[in-house]
């Protein structure tokens, strides 16, 4: 009878563990299944990231490649005009020679807020040019507002302005790309209230 009434005891005693068991096999395994929907959720956060930085790299780097070529365009217009300014000055008389010398010297003497301040005007028409496309499709620019191109840097504060340029006309596109992701969530929500 001892021995039935121990028996017995073991029989519940090992259900109980062997439930509490499956019970704490259960809870770990919704544990790491919660754990493993958050990783793969931050996965796919920082793969859609990825790509996002790397259509950035992309575009950069196209728009270092124009800038490049654009530098090395407009260093070669100088270079030709030095040549005809150089060719035609011996023609000018010696008070035009002083002139046009002197002339020349400041042309060639940009100082960085120069710099500053025609890659400001330049950005103001582009950002101008932007808003008068978005409001008026059909409207042409006007004359004073020319499409701008980017000056050919060649100090080092230049440079700087000139990133300081890239980096707003990179914002400028991000904020244009979240305002059209405003306007489709909300042509989606009143297709959503129309239904």
């Amino acid at each position: 009878m001892l021995c039935s009434l121990d028996c017995g005891k073991l029989k519940t005693q090992l259900k109980f563990t062997t439930s509490d068991s499956c019970d704490r096999i259960k809870d770990e395994f919704q544990f790491l299944q919660a754990q493993y929907h958050s990783l793969k959720l931050e996965c796919d956060k920082l793969a859609s990231e990825k790509s996002e930085m790397q259509r950035h790299y992309i575009m950069y780097y196209e728009m270092s490649y124009g800038l490049n070529i654009e530098m090395h365009k407009q260093a070669e217009i100088v270079k030709r005009l030095n040549g005809i300014c150089a060719q035609v000055l011996p023609y000018l008389s010696q008070e035009h020679q002083q002139q046009v010398l002197a002339a020349i010297e400041r042309a060639k003497q940009v100082t960085p807020p120069e710099m500053n301040s025609i890659i400001r005007q330049q950005l103001q028409a582009h950002q101008l040019s932007q808003l008068q496309g978005l409001a008026l499709p059909m409207t042409p620019l006007p004359l004073s507002l020319s499409q701008p191109t980017l000056p050919a840097v060649t100090t080092s504060s230049g440079l700087f302005s000139l990133s300081s340029l890239l980096a707003s006309q990179a914002q400028l596109a991000k904020e244009e790309k979240a305002s059209r992701d405003g306007v489709d969530s909300h042509r989606e929500e009143d297709g959503d209230k129309s239904d």
